[in-house]
């Protein structure tokens, strides 16, 4: 196990019912935010109907701005950023899933910079202040309610970066599963496959002595294999979707990750992919990341084995390794498949064209990955197998 220091500050407030306690906890910090969000769905349902009663009831004045879509954009980020300092808003009120809270996060860090927020996704530049952030969890996918990271896409490109700074992380996360009950099964989809990514990221690590992250990683991955078909079976199963939003939590608070190198390269190379061709995040991972074990499988099969045993149940008797580590990944992709998701390129309608692009940006500031270090070609080489 190497070194580290773990911090996240973020206040989770979990159970039925709780997101109508938005307003109190906003008050601790404001009397004045910006209430952001998605799509139609939000008020569909309600929830924002409960949210702006909440707000209201505790004295709390708000301005607002929805529109926030897959893969969150630059210029709504910018739009954010000017009506906060026009309307004079101290708070950010997230009420989404990652990319509404993602946005929000831009958005906080830049309302008191003086400079172009993007610069913080393409420069070292750090934020010295931020607004707090609040969140209300309607989709368990990103971790983004209790992560100190952001991902921006802009237009212009495209290009899609991602910083990271402590500052980011919400001050309060509700996390109540009823919200969940609505979501469209593409949705439930594909930020089950976020949420596994998030874990496999942090357990394929080229560290060994990692014995208690690993079989907290392989829990977390039992766990959500588990309850995902419960939940597309009974969108109302709260039971199953408490298991699942806090499996989405777990995976991206940082703490599977600790003690041990983090991947990330199918992140990296899902980033292109999605800023290109505008596919759910999640949804390029389920592509992306059986590609990905199958290229560097063989840098650490043993990993690989006991990802197949330990998650899928794949006994390595009477088998070889290679058998073992196939069956893994075909397990997985047959998860994939289960959520409705595509598990190759060409599935998904999307073709080669952008190969060589994808590739050379993915690397732009250097090789991807600590299982096994991908330069452009690797890269390029992952995208073929994904075909």
């Amino acid at each position: 196990m190497i070194d580290f220091t773990w911090y996240n500050p973020t206040r989770i407030i979990f159970g039925r019912q709780t997101h109508l306690r938005v307003g109190e906890e906003t008050a601790v910090y404001s009397k004045k935010a910006l209430l952001h969000y998605g799509g139609k769905s939000i008020k569909a349902s309600g929830t924002y109907e409960e949210i702006v009663k909440s707000l209201t009831d505790s004295g709390i004045s708000f301005v607002e701005l929805g529109g926030v879509r897959p893969n969150p954009r630059l210029s709504l980020v910018r739009q954010g950023i000017d009506l906060c300092r026009r309307e004079g808003v101290d708070f950010i009120l997230a009420a989404g899933g990652g990319s509404v809270i993602d946005s929000a996060k831009a958005i906080a860090a830049g309302v008191p910079y003086k400079g172009d927020v993007w610069d913080f996704y393409t420069t070292d530049r750090k934020p010295e202040t931020v607004l707090p952030i609040g969140v209300v969890l309607t989709i368990p996918a990103a971790g983004s309610e209790s992560s100190d990271g952001s991902v921006i896409t802009r237009e212009e490109g495209p290009d899609k970066r991602s910083f990271i700074s402590s500052l980011l992380y919400p001050r309060f996360a509700i996390l109540n599963p009823e919200l969940c009950y609505t979501l469209p099964k593409d949705q439930i989809g594909a930020g089950g496959a976020d949420i596994l990514a998030h874990v496999m990221e942090r357990y394929f690590s080229p560290n060994e002595e990692t014995d208690l992250s690993d079989r907290l990683c392989e829990a977390a991955m039992r766990s959500l294999i588990h309850n995902l078909p419960r939940v597309l079976e009974n969108p109302k199963d709260y039971d199953a979707w408490a298991e699942v939003m806090w499996t989405g939590n777990v995976a991206h608070n940082g703490l599977l990750g600790k003690g041990r190198m983090e991947d990330w390269a199918s992140h990296g190379i899902e980033h292109e992919l999605s800023a290109v061709y505008d596919i759910a995040h999640g949804a390029g991972l389920a592509i992306v990341f059986p590609a990905w074990m199958k290229y560097v499988g063989k840098s650490h099969p043993g990993k690989m084995v006991r990802f197949a045993f330990q998650v899928f149940g794949i006994s390595p008797e009477d088998k070889t390794e290679e058998e073992v580590i196939r069956l893994g990944i075909c397990c997985l992709e047959n998860f994939f498949k289960s959520l409705g998701l595509s598990v190759t390129l060409k599935d998904a309608g999307i073709g080669r064209e952008a190969f060589d692009v994808m590739a050379q940006k993915a690397v732009m500031n250097g090789e991807l990955g600590s299982f096994r270090p991908l330069d452009e070609t690797d890269v390029k080489a992952i995208y073929e197998l994904a075909e």
